[in-house]
């Protein structure tokens, strides 16, 4: 029987998780200490003690490996949210988005404006993070529209990720403090519900 395995799904066999994993941590922190400008596929390699190459034939780019990074660090995720009920589902994801609060905003103030100026960084963490995120919150909201909570083409629907994701990202900057898990769901409770038309 004919292998239909790739030369490069071969070689990337040989890399173990665990050794995945040390991978990812050398890139962390060396984006929490110097930014994403100053982060190398060589100064990876140097903190990792592996070859440049090694790092190039799994990974391609260093946009591709910061975002594989950032995504294997995530804490939990918005898929398996389910409650039954709108509000709950955005009560979860606003816990869920607490956990990414602390070490994961400092990753995301060390990206700075590089996400901004960078569009191959850009489209692989969009790719990598922000779109299954948004594809969860379009399916809590087709799963309220069935239940008959929301109507489909409520105006305030369209906002529902940015407000979450934005209030995570900017209370520190407005209050120099992290948004913890009380705070999010009492956005939620008191910004997000009403604005949908549901109580809290």
């Amino acid at each position: 029987m004919t292998s239909t395995q790739t030369p490069t799904a071969a070689r990337r066999s040989k890399i173990s998780p665990e050794r995945v994993q040390e991978f990812y941590e050398a890139v962390l922190e060396q984006l929490r200490e110097h930014g994403y400008e100053a982060l190398t596929m060589e100064g990876i390699a140097a903190r990792a003690c592996c070859g440049k190459s090694t790092l190039y034939r799994q990974w391609k780019t260093k946009p591709q490996l910061v975002a594989a990074a950032l995504r294997a660090n995530r804490r939990g995720t918005l898929a398996a949210v389910d409650t039954g009920t709108l509000a709950g589902d955005l009560r979860e994801a606003a816990r869920i988005a607490a956990g990414t609060s602390g070490r994961d905003t400092l990753l995301t103030q060390a990206l700075g404006r590089a996400v901004l100026s960078d569009e191959e960084l850009q489209a692989a963490l969009r790719e990598a993070l922000v779109e299954p995120e948004l594809a969860a919150f379009d399916a809590m909201v087709e799963r309220a529209v069935a239940r008959g909570e929301i109507p489909a083409n409520h105006p305030a629907v369209e906002f529902l990720p940015a407000q979450l994701m934005g209030v995570l990202r900017i209370r520190p900057v407005l209050e120099g403090r992290y948004a913890d898990a009380d705070y999010l769901v009492r956005f939620v409770d008191a910004a997000l519900l009403p604005a949908l038309g549901l109580s809290p």
